[in-house]
């Protein structure tokens, strides 16, 4: 498999160079590009990322409460937020809100957006894995009289992480990505950076190349790291 992926490579940069890029104009750029977009890129989708974690499980608790009000509540928030483009979101937030009052600046904004959108589609993961442990699991904890909390925490959790991890580590992945489109409320990211370099020295195709690519590899990073947290929920399984 490594050889079939380090040749698809080879010929990925192939293709890239058959356009005669600039390779100066790219070394001279690439820090601009790491220390002021890709830092921003990362800092946005980390705070999303913890955020939409959080609305996921006050989500998936609330569908699964058995309370009519909080399910009602969650299910519109699931529903909304799925519902709409996630440009449209933003565009809601960052112009919309003004009108109400409330001037939100464009980096929360962005975050606010992001986390929201992807909250919602990471509600629906959370509440199918904690349903895909069997309901003995939540009768044998409340025999040995542990709260409902504590079953959740140290019983149903650790379980549902195996079916959860997979689909919500490709929702990072894709919000990494979608963070790109704070770029258009004007936030300095990775690719509003590329290209405003790109148009400063009409080398636009360089700067978006060297972007893509950046956004690759982090993916790349956050891939790896998917790989090492199933592998040790699969060692956590076998232990038990």
């Amino acid at each position: 498999m490594q050889l079939v992926w380090l040749s698809l490579l080879i010929l990925f940069l192939a293709f890239f160079y058959s356009f005669q890029l600039n390779a100066g104009f790219i070394i001279e750029k690439l820090p601009f590009l790491i220390s002021d977009g890709m830092v921003t890129t990362l800092y946005i989708s980390a705070m999303a990322i913890a955020i939409a974690f959080v609305l996921a499980i006050v989500g998936a608790l609330a569908k699964l409460s058995g309370n009519g009000i909080a399910m009602g509540v969650a299910a519109f928030y699931t529903s909304y937020f799925r519902g709409i483009p996630l440009l449209m979101q933003l565009f809601l937030i960052y112009v919309g809100l003004p009108q109400i009052g409330f001037v939100i600046d464009p980096i929360p904004a962005g975050v606010i957006a992001l986390s929201t959108c992807y909250g919602a589609y990471m509600t629906e993961i959370f509440r199918a894995g904690i349903e895909s442990i069997p309901r003995g699991q939540w009768e044998a904890a409340e025999a040995l009289g542990l709260s409902r909390a504590m079953t959740l925490r140290k019983v149903i959790m650790p379980q549902a992480m195996r079916v959860i991890i997979p689909p919500t580590s490709n929702q990072f992945i894709a919000m990494l990505k979608d963070s790109s489109l704070v770029s258009v409320v004007g936030v300095w990211d990775l690719m509003f950076v590329a290209r405003a370099q790109g148009r400063a020295d009409f080398r636009v195709l360089e700067m978006l190349i060297t972007a893509s690519l950046i956004y690759w590899a982090l993916s790349i990073v956050l891939e790896l790291a998917q790989t090492r947290i199933e592998r040790h929920f699969a060692a956590s399984d076998r232990s038990r």
